[in-house]
C-alpha cells in the first residue's frame, strides 16, 4: 500500500556444489522485478479496494486494519486510512505473512511475471 518507495529484484535459483572443484554453479529460475507501487500484501490491498470500491468510509478502513493485524496503533490506523481515503492504492502482489514474524511469500509475483501480463510486475529472464 504506502511505504517507501522501495522496488522488489526477486532472485530464484538452484545452487549445485561441485565439491571438487570447490565451485558453486547457480542456474537462476526467475528473476522478478517488482515496481515500489505494487509491493503491498495481495488480501489487505484487494480488500480496502473492494471497500473502496463498496463506497466505504475510514471507519470501514480502520476496521479493517483492525481486523488485519497490522502492526500500528490505533492513531496510526486512523492516519493510514485518512490517507488511502484521499490517494487509492494500486493493487499489491506479495504475500506477507505476520505469524511470528513478517515473512514475504513470492508464489503469486513468480507466477504473475512468468505470464508477463501484469503491470508493475517483470519477469527480467523473458
Amino acid at each position: 500500500m504506502y511505504g517507501l518507495g522501495y522496488a522488489l529484484l526477486i532472485f530464484v535459483y538452484e545452487k549445485t556444489d561441485d565439491a571438487r572443484r570447490k565451485a558453486a554453479m547457480l542456474d537462476f529460475k526467475h528473476v522478478v522485478f517488482v515496481e515500489p507501487n505494487r509491493t503491498a500484501d495481495f488480501q489487505t490491498t484487494r480488500g480496502i479496494l473492494g471497500i473502496l470500491d463498496r463506497e466505504g468510509n475510514t471507519d470501514d478502513i480502520v476496521a479493517f486494519l483492525e481486523v488485519r493485524s497490522l502492526p500500528l496503533e490505533e492513531i496510526g490506523r486512523a492516519q493510514l486510512a485518512e490517507k488511502i481515503m484521499h490517494e487509492r492504492p494500486k493493487q499489491g502482489y506479495l504475500t506477507i505473512s505476520n505469524a511470528l514474524q513478517w515473512r514475504l511469500q513470492y508464489g503469486r509475483v513468480i507466477t504473475l511475471a512468468s505470464k508477463g501480463e501484469t503491470e508493475g510486475v517483470e519477469n527480467l529472464l523473458a
